[in-house]
């Protein structure tokens, strides 16, 4: 599925675990790819629940094997869902979206872009990709089976091809956070140039899903079904997570979207270029309802004023250079000022930054945008 020093014994620390948990296994093209704890939840649940399984697909196959087909089974699901995985963010990469990580956990992965796709059509191919990649697993195990005898091995190959056809039909349900809900999205917005249409369409195409694994779980109990128990494990972890993610999807997509109606212009306040040798007592006096903008002599930028650090600086050192109270102005904390609204607040919601320098298409300062006023802003005008 699809949809930045430390001391020396913590930098050791954050090349094994991330921020939140995750286990760093490796890094593909860049990439970190996290194992979390989740994982091996899901791991031991697909054990518990294959092992019995096992036992009655291979006659004559004791505890001991069954637990070990189970427990390679499971390690292999892990290997195809990386593969599935896999393939977004190399066709991410190649279309020069970002990715921030990728992430192994209960019973899925998650490739996370750090930007949305902006076209259509960049959507409709990274979401297609992992899906492809299953599809071809699936083929070379199936291809596989006609050179292993019967067997445990054979058991094992042709739960392997089952799975991988599994997770590749699986995912292209038509519904978020699964890529057939991407690809759904992306057709949608394609046809309406509008991508919040394309999501809602989604969204509510994964609470189906998600509403359908419920019913044919409660079936395969009703039925007495074989696999009931693994069937019902799986569904009720899986419904879960497409329903929270279908919901997650809409709320981001109502940060991401933009008020018709509402202009860049009607939030920004005025700029002011200040040298950033200033007195910063004189910066901060001057910076009363403005952004400034501390410029150094050669011309270059050295940052926004931040008046909270600004203060803090005048109340000690009044004297001090402006620039020592300076929010450096990077390239993903400038704003076009002909940028559409909605790539404008998905940018703002995902750079670590409280203001933003908008510059006119020619580069000059037009005005400087604050974080919490866009909030302010989109959220007065969507209860309004």
């Amino acid at each position: 599925m699809t949809v930045t020093s430390d001391p020396e014994g913590n930098r050791r620390r954050s090349v094994l675990v991330d921020a939140d948990g995750g286990l760093m296994l490796f890094r593909v093209s860049g990439v970190p790819v996290l194992l979390a704890p989740s994982w091996w939840l899901g791991s031991l649940l697909v054990i518990v629940l294959y092992a019995p399984l096992v036992e009655r697909l291979l006659p004559g196959a004791g505890a001991g094997l069954s637990w070990l087909l189970a427990a390679a089974f499971a390690v292999l699901l892990g290997v195809s869902v990386f593969a599935h995985e896999l393939g977004h963010t190399l066709v991410a990469l190649r279309l020069g979206i970002p990715v921030r990580r990728l992430r192994l956990f209960l019973l899925g992965g998650l490739s996370e872009v750090a930007r949305t796709p902006r076209r259509p059509g960049q959507e409709g191919l990274v979401a297609v990709a992992g899906p492809v990649v299953s599809l071809i697993l699936a083929a070379g195990c199936g291809l596989l089976l006609l050179t292993v005898p019967p067997g445990a091995t054979w058991l094992l190959v042709a739960q392997c091809a089952v799975a991988n056809l599994a997770v590749a039909v699986f995912n292209l349900l038509p519904g978020l956070p699964l890529d057939g809900g991407r690809m759904l999205r992306a057709g949608v917005w394609a046809l309406t140039g509008a991508r919040g249409k394309g999501t809602t369409a989604a969204v509510i195409g994964g609470w189906l899903v998600a509403a359908a694994l419920l019913v044919w779980a409660l079936w395969g109990l009703a039925d007495g079904s074989q696999d009931r128990w693994l069937r019902l494990g799986v569904c009720l972890v899986t419904g879960w997570f497409v329903a929270t993610g279908a919901s997650a999807e809409l709320s981001a997509e109502h940060r991401r979207s933009w008020p018709i109606g509402l202009e860049l212009r009607e939030l920004m306040l005025p700029v002011l270029q200040l040298p950033a040798e200033s007195p910063v007592s004189d910066a901060l006096a001057a910076a009363a309802g403005r952004g400034v903008v501390l410029v150094r002599a050669d011309g270059v930028a050295a940052g926004l004023l931040d008046s909270a650090l600004a203060e803090r600086l005048a109340a000690d050192s009044p004297a001090s250079p402006a620039e020592l109270a300076a929010e450096p102005v990077r390239a993903d904390s400038v704003l076009l000022l002909s940028e559409p609204g909605e790539e404008i607040a998905e940018r703002v919601r995902e750079t670590p930054a409280w203001q933003f320098l908008v510059v006119d298409d020619d580069g000059r300062p037009a005005g400087v945008l604050r974080r919490e006023d866009l909030r302010v802003a989109i959220s007065a005008r969507r209860t309004g």
